[in-house]
């Protein structure tokens, strides 16, 4: 016979909302390995090469993706918490 895991017997669940909190964090770390799609100097915004704009727009991009991956997963814990009370 087979031994439940450890920590309760219980599975963690992989589902669609939290595959799109995974996608929401991977998108930045793509974005900025992948270089040569923003190794250049044009175009140019207010006088400030792609380069280095394009590295300062995903400040914020990845600040909005993460704080939208937090609130999917609080989500669905607070669900999961929800179902097993019951």
């Amino acid at each position: 016979m087979t031994e439940p895991p450890e920590g309760g017997g219980r599975r963690a669940v992989v589902t669609a909302p939290l595959a799109v909190a995974g996608v929401c964090l991977a998108i930045p770390f793509v974005a900025m390995l992948w270089v040569d799609s923003y190794a250049r100097t044009g175009p140019a915004f207010i006088g400030i090469p792609f380069f280095y704009w394009y590295q300062m727009l995903w400040v914020p991009v990845s600040t909005a993706l993460t704080a939208t991956a937090y609130v999917i997963v609080r989500r669905q814990e607070r669900a999961r918490r929800a179902g097993e009370q019951r």
